[in-house]
């Protein structure tokens, strides 16, 4: 049975698909894990945000509507906001790159718990991408690559 759909016009396309789906780089896929959780993360820390400063409107949120166990507003809203710009400038970059997915991974999963549960589509989409990265690094087209590249040329050196 298998020979007789192999001989199927239909699964040489698929074969064909498949083969060029196999064919992307893990560097295209690293960048775009990279830069659009990173992209999310940097927006909603812009929010946070009036001028240098955190707004009086971040800590608000913090204290009336996010209401993180343990922390208190103004700490929580300042360390949210840090987060959010440091991590992502880490991401796009590809430095530190395990490190920084593990940080939004860990955000993502307080956000997910104790702030909006009910938007796990979104925060596992996050997640996902957050775990690729912190699985198989940033790839090539990263800062992380070229340090590793240039540490490697230095020991054998």
């Amino acid at each position: 049975m298998d020979k007789a759909i192999a001989n199927i016009p239909a699964a040489a396309l698929i074969r064909k698909a498949i083969g060029l789906c196999e064919q992307i780089p893990y560097s295209l896929i690293a960048l775009a894990a990279r830069v659009f959780p990173a992209a999310v993360f940097w927006q909603s820390g812009q929010t946070k945000l009036d001028g240098w400063q955190v707004s009086d409107n971040a800590v608000y949120l913090f204290r009336e509507e996010y209401r993180l166990p343990l922390v208190d507003p103004a700490i929580a809203a300042h360390l949210a906001a840090f987060a959010e710009h440091f991590f992502p400038i880490l991401l796009v970059l590809g430095l530190a790159t395990r490190f920084a997915a593990l940080a939004l991974l860990v955000m993502t999963l307080v956000i997910e718990i104790f702030v909006y549960p009910d938007a796990w589509p979104t925060h596992g989409t996050w997640a996902a991408c957050f775990l690729i990265l912190i699985a198989r690094g940033a790839g090539a087209w990263s800062l992380d690559h070229l340090i590793k590249v240039r540490n490697n040329s230095n020991s054998s050196s």
